[in-house]
């Protein structure tokens, strides 16, 4: 199944309505800015009542804001790999798995840029984390680290590197009209956290909206309130590097990308398929290629959607093997193929089971309903509770060390926090369904109730039906090796271990 902007011609529509030539002497700079887990609901935009985040809330005032955007895994590696080659995680063999590779045989977006005269460069966290050798690259796909400047940060969790100032130093050494393809890629608010810095920042406890899968205490709420003041940090990087482009008179020829590249570093949400794991912010300005800015946009999309959005934005063909759909049509505010669904998915995180093996499932995401089919479901879905077996040597180790997670761990028995707790570490089956209509934090799966018998096979049928079209090999068969892939991340227990050498499963 060929998406659209498959064919020239409707990429050369879809730059016409825009307005936008595909002329050299025109071609937009894009300045990409990903923060690093980062749920959906956490920017002023998107309604939270406490995170103070006006470079977000400027670019959506000023061009789109996606109200269905999702990421394609809810987990570091895969998922800026997926937003660099166009593709879903089951398309990119060893790039499904997080601490592994990206091999070059897969195109990315900014190689494209670069072939046809785009400076690409980048700050901070760009593809990773893994080792490129493996998969035959020497340099880092996000674009040349730019890594100059540092700051004094204003908190111990938060890095001190200078992204904005790094992106100041690079367009003021640009030269002659070349246009140029940035990657800001902050490393918050990725835990941890310095713990009562939100109080700190006179941040209130008592305005917090308390998601329902975690228990509403004043430990949740003080974590959840350090978490926003690293997005906050982000968001005022991204204030700066919008200043910078004023300043040099490049701002409306820009394509400004704000998102992250998963969700929050909670129970329940980063490393699952679950929306505060992968719905994410989205926001893109764009004067001279969007119309009719301001919009919310209803549509369903997927961050590998950007790829083939900047290449066609550029005026380039799009690689055959991008499979993702270009937004062109979006901007545009002319739309002929519905968006109805977003698809996710989840191969090994960070080596939380015995042998390195990984939690593989698949997700469709449609206004009503989440199905999720979990491909093995005797498996720990959060990791195993030995920690012996981890990589990081800690109990459920696909869900980072926490004092949510501590709270939830040692009262799993208490009144009020079982059911939650259970939810987030217990076994989960192989089929799930969520009615978000009734339900919209999915908290109790109606699947193989009587009542919701027919959703769940429409909502089943659609996405083995994508599976099949996009070649998931769970699927179509053919090499399924994602438990059998080297691990390069840092191994904290000898009782755990992964083989080096795929075994070629057919």
């Amino acid at each position: 199944m060929r998406p659209i902007r498959h064919l020239l011609t409707a990429g050369i529509v879809a730059l016409t309505l825009a307005g936008v030539s595909a002329s050299a002497e025109q071609r937009p700079n894009i300045l990409f800015c990903i923060s690093d887990d980062q749920s959906w609901a956490y920017t002023g935009a998107n309604g939270d009542p406490i995170v103070k985040t006006p470079a977000f809330d400027r670019i959506a005032a000023e061009g789109l804001r996606f109200v269905h955007s999702f990421c394609n895994a809810p987990t570091c590696g895969p998922s800026r790999s997926a937003i660099l080659t166009g593709q879903p995680i089951w398309r990119l063999e060893e790039a499904g798995n997080i601490h592994s590779t990206l091999p070059a045989k897969f195109a990315t977006y900014t190689e494209e840029l670069q072939k046809a005269g785009y400076i690409v460069a980048s700050t901070g966290k760009g593809w990773g984390p893994g080792r490129l050798g493996p998969g035959g690259r020497t340099e880092q796909p996000a674009g040349t680290p730019r890594h100059g400047r540092t700051l004094k940060p204003p908190f111990s969790g938060i890095q001190n590197i200078d992204y904005a100032g790094n992106f100041d130093d690079f367009v003021h050494e640009l030269r002659g009209d070349e246009p140029f393809c940035f990657w800001l890629g902050a490393f918050e608010p990725h835990r941890d956290f310095e713990k009562g810095s939100g109080i700190a920042t006179g941040k209130s406890p008592a305005r917090v909206v308390v998601p329902k899968i975690f228990p509403d205490n004043e430990i949740v709420r003080s974590d959840m309130l350090d978490y926003l003041v690293e997005i906050e940090h982000f968001d005022a990087m991204v204030a700066q590097a919008i200043a910078t482009l004023e300043k040099r008179g490049l701002l409306d020829n820009t394509i400004i990308v704000v998102t992250s590249d998963h969700g929050m570093p909670f129970p329940r949400a980063k490393a699952s398929l679950y929306d505060w794991g992968t719905r994410v912010p989205l926001t893109i300005r764009w004067p001279k290629g969007i119309r009719n800015p301001g919009r919310a946009v209803e549509s369903f999309v997927n961050l590998s959607d950007l790829a083939p959005t900047f290449l066609e934005a550029a005026g380039l063909k799009v690689p055959e093997m991008m499979t993702a759909r270009s937004l062109m049509n979006i901007f545009a505010n002319r739309e002929v193929d519905p968006r109805p669904a977003a698809y996710t998915a989840m191969e090994r995180h960070d080596g939380a089971r015995a042998g390195g093996k990984g939690y593989p499932c698949r997700a469709i995401r449609t206004k009503d309903y989440l199905y999720i089919y979990n491909f093995e479901p005797a498996r720990w879905p959060s990791g195993s509770p030995d920690p012996s077996v981890c990589a990081r040597a800690i109990p459920y180790g696909e869900i980072d060390d926490s004092p949510t997670k501590t709270l939830m761990m040692e009262n799993h028995l208490a009144h009020g926090i079982a059911d939650l707790a259970e939810l987030s570490f217990g076994k989960r089956p192989a089929e799930e369904l969520y009615d978000l209509k009734t339900d919209p934090e999915q908290l109790v799966n109606v699947a193989g109730s009587a009542k919701y018998r027919e959703s769940q096979t429409k909502m089943r049928e659609q996405l083995f039906s994508h599976l099949a079209a996009t070649k998931d090999p769970r699927v179509v068969g053919g090499k399924v090796d994602w438990d059998y892939y080297p691990y390069y991340g840092l191994v904290k227990t000898k009782g755990w271990s992964v083989d080096p050498k795929p075994k070629g499963r057919e």
